[in-house]
């Protein structure tokens, strides 16, 4: 019996990040996999589980749900080193971060979702592709122009919007076809979170 409860889509990125921290923080806790049109889903709606209608959602011991992967990430980072207590580099990660949700994962997640999920293959038209891959480009230089001189995204050290980031970016090549050997920064950056004590693939889904 653990603490905290985790309703997350497996195939996810903004579920991943969450099992990932988790993970990064040797935190137990129960999961609860629920994939697009499935029963379970649909149980979790009708039965109004997920707040915002949307996963991932975090359920506290106490009952309350905690919808939004960037919000979780912030509320299990709180009073660790992956959440910056002063207030400038809190800041500097939680812009970031909102730059992921705003800019970055409905271009390089999107165009994922269109190649991987069977529901969105209508979606698969050479105009569409070839849009989101353009600027997906432009938002993967982004990360690149700050990455190739610095180790971490935010700050001088790891910080939630690294695994923020690292949800989406980390299989952008491998599903979203996008050129990562084009931003050898990024890829540095992909090998040094991988390499962290704790760290899980998004594969890596807990019993």
């Amino acid at each position: 019996m653990t603490d905290l409860t985790l309703y997350s889509m497996p195939s996810s990125g903004n579920s991943y990040k969450v099992r990932l921290l988790l993970s990064l923080l040797g935190q137990p806790y129960t999961h609860v996999g629920m994939e697009y049109e499935t029963p379970e889903l649909d149980a979790a709606h009708a039965e109004r589980r997920l707040p915002l209608k949307k996963l991932p959602v975090l359920e506290l011991a106490d009952g309350t749900r905690l919808p939004e992967s960037n919000a979780i990430l912030c509320y299990l980072a709180e009073g660790t080193d992956w959440l910056p207590s002063d207030p400038v580099a809190r800041a500097q990660t939680l812009a970031w971060m909102f730059w992921e949700q705003n800019q970055h994962e409905g271009v390089i997640a999107v165009r994922a979702a269109i190649l991987v999920y069977e529901n969105r293959k209508h979606l698969r038209t050479p105009e569409r592709l070839a849009e989101l891959l353009d600027t997906g480009h432009e938002r993967l230089a982004q990360m690149e122009a700050r990455l190739a001189e610095h180790d971490w995204i935010a700050t001088d050290a790891p910080t939630v919007a690294d695994l923020s980031l690292y949800a989406y970016t980390h299989s952008a090549g491998t599903k979203g076809g996008f050129d990562l050997d084009r931003f050898p920064g990024i890829l540095r950056w992909l090998a040094r979170i991988e390499s962290m004590p704790g760290y899980v693939t998004l594969e890596n889904i807990p019993e």
